[in-house]
């Protein structure tokens, strides 16, 4: 299991990112699209979630493809992000039919960072228009750290950002994560030594070992509830219903308890969308879908501290302020 080509997400094929932020008022969004409508579904682990469009990610649902995928900060108002995405995709004429009528489903989910020192008073909801900005700026190669949802993010005692990896796997599948932090708890200890060490590929979030756990981790500071919340894509080019890609989901949660401590708290929206591309058929789809469960986890935790190591510090320090 190595790392692709530019160990990010969209290293799986026909996947482009994003992103758009706002210096003045220290947010933004993240937009994840493809060449063509992708397989999607959501897993919600968190107690407090901001989201839009999810429910129609049921298996159950009539529509099973997605035209993209939004990530954005703003809490509530930055739910309109995916609004401006959807403005975007249907003047470029995507969307599903309904009767001659182009509606593109962009599901899409919020982090908290109205007080991280922004100017938000606006007038009118300035995140549509991030969330266009965003599709526009969308190809395979984009930026980690603080852009995008995770441009006025933080963590318990860091600046937050946003986070991508991939790894290919023995049967040629490629599996990525995209991950906005901005969470309760901490990625790594004191020593600047991630959680998400065990997974780390040739130092690429600085190779210093595995953090001390600390089993009596307490929170401080002013953070209150409802401020935080890590929302992630995980993506592969494996053929997957919505079940599967549901399952897929649930896995890459595990990532996510691996590299933040604590995750999943009553206190965070922390979610996961999957998408897939369709593009490989699974041989065994028991035994490939636990592989492809595995691998997203595993990005993920590498997401989440490559997006943390990259971030430049705000209304808190940075982790290349604190630990060089």
């Amino acid at each position: 299991m190595t790392p692709g080509a530019r160990n990010l997400i969209t290293d799986v094929a026909g996947l482009h990112v994003g992103h758009a932020q706002d210096v003045r008022i220290r947010s933004g969004a993240t937009v994840l699209t493809g060449d063509l409508p992708f397989t999607a579904a959501v897993h919600v682990m968190g107690g407090a979630p901001g989201t839009r469009e999810t429910d129609l990610l049921a298996p159950d649902r009539l529509v099973q493809e997605v035209d993209a995928i939004v990530l954005s900060g703003g809490s509530a108002f930055g739910l309109d992000a995916a609004s401006g995405v959807a403005d975007g995709l249907r003047a470029a004429g995507r969307g599903f039919d309904v009767g001659g009528q182009r509606v593109p489903i962009v599901p899409g989910a919020i982090l908290f960072d109205l007080l991280n020192g922004g100017d938000k008073g606006w007038s009118s909801n300035p995140y549509g228009a991030l969330g266009r900005t965003a599709l526009a700026e969308a190809g395979p190669d984009f930026a980690l750290g603080s852009v995008g949802a995770g441009f006025g993010a933080t963590v318990l005692d860091l600046a937050g950002g946003l986070g991508s990896a991939s790894c290919v796997l023995a049967s040629g599948v490629t599996v990525g994560a995209l991950v906005a932090v901005n969470a309760l708890g901490r990625v790594c200890d004191d020593a600047g030594r991630f959680h998400a060490a065990p997974f780390e590929y040739e130092a690429e979030f600085g190779g210093r070992g595995h953090a001390k756990f600390d089993p009596e981790w307490e929170p401080y500071g002013d953070r209150a509830p409802g401020q935080s919340t890590t929302i992630a894509i995980v993506a592969t080019d494996a053929a997957l219903t919505q079940a599967e890609a549901t399952r897929m989901a649930i896995a890459a949660h595990d990532g996510m308890a691996r590299a933040i401590v604590p995750s999943h708290t009553p206190l965070d929206g922390d979610l996961v969308f999957a998408a897939a591309t369709g593009q490989i058929p699974l041989k065994d789809p028991v035994w490939d879908g636990l592989r492809l469960g595995h691998a997203a986890a595993a990005c993920l935790s590498r997401a989440i501290a490559r997006g943390v190591r990259e971030a430049s510090g705000g209304i808190k320090p940075s982790w290349r302020d604190r630990h060089g």
